[in-house]
């Protein structure tokens, strides 16, 4: 097993270096409805990409799928998934669900024409997760912790990771035999939780699926598209492919052992916002 691994780019120089660098999946990100409301005040990149962006980076992936994620189900749902699918996205993602029935609409819409994939990330789909399985033609789920953390309150995304809640949704989706993944990660020996720490629970939790998150390579800190982000990109998904034979290689107690980690980690993380929040 090896994680499928996402980066978000519409730019394509960056997607064709990611694409030979050995990352899976090219992600086109066109939600924009509503998540100027939810993420406008945090640290979240609000993607601005667009429709015609599929037709510019399709052409120069050799080796990686294109995920395009769209609006969530809306009145012009149909046409945008129409549009997506034919300019030629492999996997199309829907975000923000809650119900059975929104899933279902998008299923319909996609209709074979490409794979599916759901961004969980609602508390609303978190309880409605047993009917939303239910639906025939779902590819992949993808727990989106970023909205999901919002939707709970939480202080940290990475709360929802020592609590059950991933845990308990990725047992129920094991159960169906559909592909799942959570979250994002950061180059390895980085991030407020370490991308090693992260990757181990993916593998605990039986994932297999992750994106790169933005801090895995920052492309606004280049003045231009080269070798920099080149090596970047190479060296940081050859650390996690190697990183991914160790862990192979690992016995339970490493596994438990880093789960304990990553729960004292992860509330001494809070402890410092929750400090913050009050001024002490």
């Amino acid at each position: 097993m090896s994680l499928k691994l996402m980066y978000i780019t519409n730019e394509e120089k960056v997607a064709q270096i990611a694409d030979e660098s050995g990352v899976d999946w090219i992600f086109l990100d066109l939600e924009i409805n509503g998540k100027e409301e939810r993420q406008g005040k945090l640290d979240t990149v609000i993607s601005r990409h667009s429709i015609e962006d599929i037709k510019e980076i399709k052409p120069v992936l050799n080796n990686s799928e294109l995920l395009v994620r769209v609006n969530p189900i809306n009145e012009n749902s149909k046409s945008e998934i129409d549009e997506v699918v034919s300019g030629g996205a492999d996997i199309v993602m829907l975000p923000m669900f809650k119900t059975n029935k929104e899933v279902k609409d998008f299923i319909s819409h996609v209709n074979d024409r490409a794979k599916t994939c759901l961004l969980l990330e609602t508390p609303e789909a978190v309880e409605n997760i047993d009917s939303i399985l239910e639906v025939e033609g779902i590819d992949y789920i993808h727990i989106g912790l970023n909205d999901l953390h919002i939707g709970y309150r939480k202080y940290f995304m990475f709360e929802l990771l020592v609590d059950g809640t991933v845990e308990r949704l990725c047992n129920r989706i094991k159960e169906k035999s559909i592909p799942y993944g959570f979250g994002g990660i950061a180059k390895l020996g980085q991030g407020a939780l370490s991308a090693e720490n992260i990757i181990a629970e993916h593998y605990r939790l039986g994932s297999s699926m992750v994106i790169l998150s933005r801090s895995f390579c920052n492309t606004s800190n280049f003045k231009a598209t080269g070798p920099q982000i080149e090596s970047l990109f190479n060296s940081g998904v050859k650390d996690i492919r190697n990183y991914e034979k160790i862990l192979l290689n690992s016995n339970k107690r490493f596994f438990e052992v880093n789960r304990k980690t990553v729960k004292e980690k992860v509330e001494s993380i809070v402890n410092g916002i929750e400090k913050n929040k009050v001024g002490v």
